[in-house]
């Protein structure tokens, strides 16, 4: 199952169901990729005439170490996150620091949104990798995030911090429980969280038309109250969903062999959910707040 929306493409490396290896063995110890389980058995590995990807996986045991610098390793994975967290986080450094708090940095925050959804988009329906894109992107939600967490900032003083804090919180937790294999990502588990994704998503978009057209009053579902707490902490529950793809996907990609480039789609991939799972944190802190 892919979606156009951005933030619900997870690329994956077994292109038989559209997940990274989902059908394959229990994932202790990393996955278990036989002839039987191995998406990139021949026939169907699309990476098979990778010239940095012929060493087959073989007695159901990931390789040790990769046998070329053109096959993706963990390493790769970490520098390229590294490259564009590290763009967001210079994008929204410079667009607090540059930009006041007014209705004028707000329409510049939209707008950066806007084109960092587009870049999005653009990317999630190539092929291949574009770190021009996926940086662009990244470069336009810094100043998106650089806005509004000063905006927050400024009506609950310390609320990013605390938001940063606490996506690092749930992403460490998320990654022991991947970890430790108490979260199996099967292709019904996928399913199920795309559903309730897609769900969340749809009613949240009708949701901002009722509040737009004053059908809905404070925000509706997306209060300031109660009701707005428990719809934060679902979308914090789906952006964990996420990053279990996410770690899924890069289990797969360097156990099967893909190619270094691939290395790109991870880090966006991981960097659209924590941007996620911040914005739901940063709203969450303030409803907890309780300054209104």
């Amino acid at each position: 199952m892919r979606s156009s929306n951005p933030v619900f493409s997870r690329r994956g490396f077994s292109r038989d169901n559209g997940y990274a290896g989902f059908n394959a063995a229990p994932q202790a110890g990393g996955p278990a990729v036989g002839t039987q389980a191995n998406p990139y058995a021949q026939g169907g590995n699309p990476y098979a005439q990778n010239p940095y990807a012929q060493q087959d996986l073989q007695h159901g045991a990931p390789p040790q170490a990769p046998v070329s610098t053109g096959r993706m390793t963990m390493d790769d994975v970490v520098m390229r996150s590294a490259m564009t967290l590290g763009t967001v986080t210079v994008g929204a450094i410079l667009a607090w620091a540059l930009l006041p708090v007014s209705s004028t940095s707000y329409g510049l925050a939209i707008g950066a949104a806007l084109v960092a959804f587009v870049l999005a988009m653009v990317q999630s329906f190539k092929r291949t990798a574009s770190p021009a894109l996926i940086l662009g992107y990244a470069a336009f939600e810094g100043v998106f995030l650089g806005v509004i967490s000063e905006m927050y900032n400024s009506r609950w003083s310390g609320a990013p911090f605390q938001a940063v804090l606490g996506t690092m919180a749930v992403s460490g937790a998320t990654l022991l429980v991947y970890k430790a294999g108490w979260v199996r990502v099967t292709a019904r588990y996928a399913r199920i969280g795309m559903t309730i994704a897609i769900a969340f998503v749809v009613v949240t978009a009708v949701n901002l038309l009722l509040v737009v057209f004053g059908v809905a009053n404070d925000g509706g579902l997306r209060s300031m109250g109660p009701l707005g707490a428990i719809v934060g902490i679902l979308a914090i529950l789906i952006g964990a969903f996420f990053l279990t793809l996410d770690f899924k996907q890069i289990e797969d990609g360097i156990a099967y062999g893909a190619p270094k480039e691939e290395a790109w789609l991870a880090a966006f991939g991981l960097t659209m959910t924590l941007v996620w799972i911040y914005v739901e944190m940063l709203r969450l802190v303030a409803i907890f707040s309780g300054d209104d």
